[in-house]
């Protein structure tokens, strides 16, 4: 590289990532192929529109690349479909359609939205402070300025989910849309029960699987698509892929959201990253994958168990997942410091606010730790109790 400034920064980042223990839950490191894909020749190509309707010439290669992709996504969940455009045939029957084009995940879930619900109308998700994600159709966030926020929060004494509360809100408020999904939640979401209570609404149920979507796709987590009329995921986080998001729904919305995504929201789609993550996409099909997120899920149950032995309330208790909450704030110790002093010792995590936290987000009273990028590092069990025995020492003294 002839940039200097940049090669420096570069190699600055690299030996950062390779000396620190990761334990941010929506971080991950991609394989090489990934790297290569993200930083192919498809980054030259403009191509506004869908395979077999581009608005530029020499596409040919991207509607290949695209529908590849889509084909790859539809397999690594199960599902079946074909582009409408595309003249690839298709053997299987037709319910679900993926759109790839997605930047991340901020504009996968802002596009479903202007797709499906009109604006000023309610959307019912989890509140920011029980680990819902800021468009969820949160204040702070537009979509919290376009549509009006029905929140839910986890159960107090549980920190978990109370469905039969959801109902109630449900059945009152009669949102449009009910989101199950969540970015600082550690248990297992019932989608079987979201889904009655959003025809108890008469809602569409939207699934945000971004953290959890690894586990989907290896059978870890309970899938969504039964149930769900819309599902979205970024796939950088336990999916291991490039910084990109994927909106899959129901056939009959297929038309609407595509719209949305283009030429509603987006211009010209980045392919490289669609090509990174084809490539991400391919390799989670392989079977090493599933025992890869089988230990990210053991290393997460023992990190936290190993923290609860040394005093650390866990909230909820305890994961089912990939991540889990740890309330510092019980021991004198703001979010903010305890994040500070984890990275002066090597340790990234992300302060977080907890359930019903009285603390502010940016001084929260807890941390929120996950285990797929020290995972993708090799570590295992017995790492976890190192692990856990430096944060116990750092943050107590």
């Amino acid at each position: 590289m002839k940039d200097v400034d940049i090669k420096k920064l570069i190699k600055k980042e690299t030996k950062r990532q390779n000396r620190v223990i990761n334990l941010i839950a929506s971080e991950n490191y991609v394989s090489k192929d990934v790297l290569r894909a993200l930083g192919s020749v498809f980054v030259n190509k403009y191509a506004e529109g869908y395979p077999g309707r581009r608005y530029y010439g020499g596409n040919g290669n991207i509607d290949e690349l695209e529908e590849l992709c889509q084909e790859r996504a539809l397999k690594l969940f199960g599902l079946h479909h074909r582009h409408p455009m595309s003249k690839r045939k298709s053997t299987s029957d037709v319910e679900w359609h993926v759109n790839v084009q997605p930047y991340s995940g901020s504009p996968a879930n802002l596009a479903v939205y202007i797709a499906l619900i009109p604006y000023g109308e309610k959307i019912m998700g989890m509140s920011l402070e029980s680990g819902g994600h800021l468009t969820h159709s949160q204040k702070v966030s537009i979509t919290g300025k376009l549509w009006k926020q029905i929140p839910y929060d986890v159960d107090k004494e549980t920190e978990m989910i109370n469905y039969e509360k959801l109902l109630q809100i449900a059945k009152k408020e009669k949102p449009k849309m009910i989101i199950a999904g969540t970015t600082a939640y550690s248990r297992k979401i019932d989608f079987k029960k979201f889904r009655k209570i959003a025809d108890a609404a008469g809602a569409y149920l939207m699934v945000d699987m971004s953290h959890i979507a690894g586990l989907v796709a290896t059978g870890v987590h309970p899938s969504p698509f039964p149930y769900a009329d819309v599902v979205t995921t970024t796939t950088h986080k336990t999916l291991r892929g490039p910084r990109a998001a994927l909106i899959f729904c129901k056939q009959e919305l297929s038309s609407e959201i595509d719209k949305a995504v283009f030429p509603g929201l987006q211009g010209g789609p980045h392919m490289n990253q669609v090509a990174a993550m084809a490539v991400a996409l391919k390799e989670a099909i392989q079977p090493g994958f599933k025992k890869y997120i089988k230990q990210v899920v053991k290393n997460a149950k023992v990190l936290a168990e190993e923290l609860k032995k040394r005093g650390w309330r866990i909230v909820s208790n305890g994961t089912d997942t990939h991540l889990f909450l740890v309330d510092v704030w019980q021991r004198g110790i703001g979010g903010k410091e305890a994040s500070e002093r984890l990275e002066k010792a090597g340790i990234i995590v992300n302060k977080n606010t907890i359930p019903f936290d009285t603390r502010k987000p940016f001084n929260p009273s807890g941390i929120r730790i996950g285990t797929p990028a020290v995972t993708t590092m090799g570590m295992k069990e017995k790492d976890m109790i190192k692990i856990a025995e430096k944060i116990d020492r750092i943050l107590k003294n």
